[in-house]
């Protein structure tokens, strides 16, 4: 029955999904690619769970354990994954052949890493109370950052690959693990503080505000780079004007 109830999970990922690709409506991508981007990307969490794991064995503990789990574990691993995805999937395929198109890849391969997590984290939950607190934060913050992480270094890798412009797959890599990191340190950081007790659980309120920052601030962000990468294609793909013949000359080379 928990498994059962777990598998709502993957309803957070999937309404994000429908979102993208009511944005990329104009120039669908293929599903093929767009299937094997979501399938690799909640495949990926298998091998990232067992780094982990060994990661984990060389955490110090205390606040600088918290930092360490926040961008050395988790944010360093899941993000490496996702980028992994985006390059040995799309990268080279003649479906990669837009701007756009490098947030679309990379936001579902972050979906799909997430949606996995996602079930993973439900199946956890202990009480009816701790599984719809954990739903709700969960589809309301990390399913959405997870997309939105992956999102900026697909940008940036487009933008690198057709126009040249900015610090491409490797540059939005390392966006995306700051992002993900800082989200992740403050919940981290939160749970040091309060076992800490006294004055130092005054810490753990304006730590609550950081995820949220992240996430609402980088989908703002990412909402803009991708509306350029839109405004972009568009011209990109317009018809390009014909040359206007003397008068009479057209009548009479048709």
């Amino acid at each position: 029955m928990q498994f059962i109830l777990a598998l709502s999970g993957v309803i957070p990922a999937i309404v994000l999904m429908a979102v993208m690709a009511r944005f990329d409506a104009k120039r669908p991508e293929p599903k093929t690619p767009l299937y094997l981007a979501t399938a690799l990307g909640g495949l990926s969490t298998i091998p990232v769970i067992f780094i982990q794991l060994g990661l984990e064995k060389f955490n110090p503990g205390g606040y600088s354990g918290a930092l360490y789990t926040a961008f050395g574990v988790a944010a360093l691993t899941e993000e490496c994954a996702k980028a992994a995805v985006l390059y040995f999937v799309v990268w080279r395929s003649t479906a990669f052949d837009e701007r756009l198109d490098g947030i679309v890849y990379a936001t579902r391969a972050g979906l799909g890493f997430a949606l996995v997590e996602n079930v993973g984290y439900l199946m956890g939950s202990e009480s009816m109370p701790g599984f719809f607190g954990t739903f709700v934060v969960r589809a309301v913050l990390a399913v959405p950052g997870h997309a939105i992480y992956a999102g900026f270094m697909g940008y940036w890798a487009a933008r690198k690959k057709f126009d040249n412009v900015g610090p491409g797959l490797l540059g939005g890599l390392g966006i995306a693990i700051f992002l993900h990191g800082a989200y992740d340190a403050a919940l981290f950081l939160i749970g040091v503080l309060a076992k800490q007790g006294g004055l130092a659980v005054l810490l753990v309120f304006p730590l609550i505000a950081v995820p949220i920052v992240v996430v609402v601030g980088g989908y703002r962000r990412l909402k803009k780079h991708a509306e350029e990468a839109l405004r972009l294609d568009d011209v990109t793909h317009a018809p390009r004007p014909q040359p206007r013949l003397p008068f009479g000359l057209g009548f009479v080379l048709r």
